[in-house]
């Protein structure tokens, strides 16, 4: 059921020098905002997420994502200890074959900043993950819509 409540919202005015506003106007197109007050909002609620996440008890979601060799045997069973030793942080998993010797795994995950980063830099940085990165975003339950 969605939430039909609609809150007030609050004006203020924001100074910008001229070229800063047209380049704010321009990404305003770009990514099809209705107008500069969404696009500043979309921005705030970004960097109140960004600086959520500096908070070790947070609580947050995000993906893991990993591209490695499955021929790492040892690589194979060591993220697959980690996943079994941190299911409940894993809320879901998608792993595909990109080509004959490169896998993607992508792992949906939430739970306390602290023990996320622990997850995302034990699997990012164990031996045979070509490239690693964890993407950070809120719960939804701390930021207002």
């Amino acid at each position: 059921m969605r939430n039909t409540h609609v809150e007030s919202v609050t004006r203020f005015s924001v100074s910008l020098p001229a070229s800063l506003a047209r380049e704010l106007d321009r990404m305003t197109r770009e990514k099809g905002h209705h107008n500069r007050s969404h696009a500043i909002a979309d921005m705030v609620r970004a960097n109140l997420v960004e600086h959520r996440q500096q908070k070790a008890s947070a609580e947050i979601a995000g993906s893991i994502t990993l591209v490695y060799d499955h021929h790492g045997h040892h690589l194979l069973d060591l993220l697959t200890d980690l996943q079994h030793d941190h299911r409940e942080n894993i809320v879901a998993t998608l792993h595909a074959h990109l080509d004959h010797d490169n896998c993607l795994e992508i792992l949906a995950v939430r739970g306390r900043a602290a023990d996320v980063k622990k997850l995302a830099d034990a699997m990012i940085g164990a031996r045979g993950v070509k490239h690693g990165k964890l993407t950070i975003t809120s719960t939804g339950k701390d930021l207002p819509a």
